[in-house]
């Protein structure tokens, strides 16, 4: 990703020669080594420092932008350049010395308190100031790197490398100054990714070959096999749709799936068996113009798909549904049933952790007792953890039809009772519920792959969407925690409730 970064800038730093004839791969080479570190002596000085002071220096002047976007654009370069430990040097660096400073903070609002309201015009003076501290230093470099070309993409990638120092650190007082420069980079993003300012594409087999490649290394819930697997997922009964953004050209930011059959589909098998009904041929072939709109009854999002690790907890996924709905709900008027085909990724490893507290969250005792028998063994425990460690007992009839029964009940309650926060503890639950979507029906099997079983021993589920309850359900569930689900998935979750109540 790194070097796919630089290649980018290349250009830019190409036309900079041209303009100021300087020539940067061979300075920086020639001065800090062929491996570009920032490290130039034997005590460790970070060359790094003097750089942002160079470029810090100019804020609040008037000096010319294009200087200062020059400065940011090598420290960019740089930082591209640089290995993991160097970047994370360059990270703390910024994330300690251009911070908001607590002594200016507190004298400033001092003097705001002291003043007396009616003295309007030196209340807002404070206001203003106080205001200007209290944003870090690091939010005007921010914003000049985000007007470079491939800035804006340099930054959601910087964001990912800082999610990875917060995920690493453990001393609590750098924590919290790696979450501060988080937040503001957050917060620059929620401005500039607003739903305004992006764009929707449908992406078809006339799209242009780099796109496509994008969509099919992008897609993780449901790998592409080879190009005629991902020539049929973008062909006829099916749409994709991505989400892009002006600052980021050609750069799939959220990528959705969609599926058009005659009923809601219980497995990734029964998406191929809906066309094959609707096609009444397998082996036919047509065009777009040649779908059969009176037989397709159903949009079955199957995968939806967040491309930009930085972007993390920027709500796009659910605006792209919106707006997906609206398109093909136009396209195909006959359409009632709405709803996703979900992998629920983490049920098995929850399983697992639930099964070695004690069995009785999963079992009856009757139903232990039997896969004592059938398992030969008296560690029921580690036998099944190996068992469900492959794909392979769903190939076993007499297995996989014993385990439906307490997997289904485990999986409904792991969906619809644990909690984070009052909210359903798994993310794609927790996504789609706040999409306003039902809760509608969990299915055995759905997903037999060695993917699908190592993430919820193959089990997948369906969240329906009834456009007209929607934003009832959403506000229920955002404002008093409320998981709406159909009559079925609550029910199981109340027999695994009922295994609870009598431990």
């Amino acid at each position: 990703m790194s070097r796919k970064i630089y290649t980018k800038f290349l250009p830019i730093v190409q036309r900079c020669r041209l303009i100021t004839g300087f020539n940067f791969d061979s300075t920086v080479k020639r001065k800090y080594g062929k491996s570009c570190s920032l490290y130039n002596n034997a005590n460790g000085t970070l060359p790094v420092h003097e750089e942002l002071q160079g470029i810090f220096k100019f804020r609040n002047t008037k000096v010319s932008n294009w200087i200062i976007e020059n400065k940011a654009r090598t420290l960019c370069i740089r930082y591209i350049e640089s290995n993991k430990e160097d970047r994370r040097q360059i990270l703390h660096t910024l994330a300690v010395q251009y911070s908001v400073q607590h002594d200016n903070i507190c004298q400033v609002a001092r003097k705001l308190i002291c003043t007396k309201p009616e003295n309007e015009r030196q209340m807002i003076t404070y206001e203003r100031t106080l205001k200007d501290i209290l944003t870090p230093a690091y939010h005007w470099l921010f914003v000049i790197i985000g007007r470079l070309e491939h800035g804006v993409k340099f930054l959601v990638d910087l964001r990912t490398d800082v999610l990875e120092l917060m995920a690493e650190v453990s001393n609590a007082d750098e924590s919290i100054i790696i979450q501060q420069l988080n937040h503001t980079l957050r917060d620059l993003f929620l401005l500039w990714f607003s739903v305004g300012f992006l764009h929707m594409e449908r992406i078809t087999w006339e799209s242009s070959c780099d796109i496509l490649q994008k969509v099919s290394d992008y897609e993780a819930i449901h790998p592409m096999k080879n190009w005629l697997d991902l020539k049929r997922r973008v062909g006829p009964y099916r749409r994709c749709y991505i989400f892009t953004h002006p600052s980021m050209p050609r750069e799939p930011i959220v990528m959705l799936h969609t599926a058009l059959c005659d009923i809601i589909p219980d497995s990734v098998k029964g998406i191929e068996e809906a066309e094959t009904r609707i096609l009444g041929n397998a082996k036919k072939r047509v065009t777009f113009l040649e779908e059969d709109k009176t037989k397709i009854k159903a949009a079955i999002f199957y995968s939806i798909a967040s491309t930009q690790k930085g972007l993390q907890g920027i709500e796009l996924g659910n605006y792209l549904i919106k707006e997906v709905v609206n398109e093909i709900t136009t396209e195909f008027p006959v359409i009632q049933l709405l709803s996703s085909l979900s992998p629920i990724p983490n049920f098995r490893a929850w399983l697992l952790e639930k099964l070695k507290q004690d069995t009785k969250y999963i079992f009856t005792m009757q139903e232990y007792e039997i896969m004592k028998d059938t398992l030969k063994t008296e560690d029921v425990v580690s036998a099944l953890k190996n068992i469900l460690g492959t794909s392979l007992w769903t190939s076993n009839k007499e297995l996989s039809t014993f385990l439906k029964e307490p997997l289904l009940r485990a999986c409904a309650w792991y969906l619809y009772k644990e909690k984070r926060r009052g909210y359903a503890l798994n993310n794609v639950a927790n996504f789609h519920l706040r999409n306003g979507a039902v809760m509608w029906r969990i299915n055995w099997l759905a997903d037999p792959s060695p993917r699908g079983v190592a993430n919820s021993c193959g089990i997948m589920v369906n969240y329906r969407y009834f456009l007209d309850e929607c934003e009832k359900n959403s506000r229920n569930y955002i404002e008093h925690f409320v998981i709406n689900a159909s009559e079925s998935v609550i029910n199981l979750a109340t027999q695994a409730d009922k295994l609870r109540a009598v431990r």
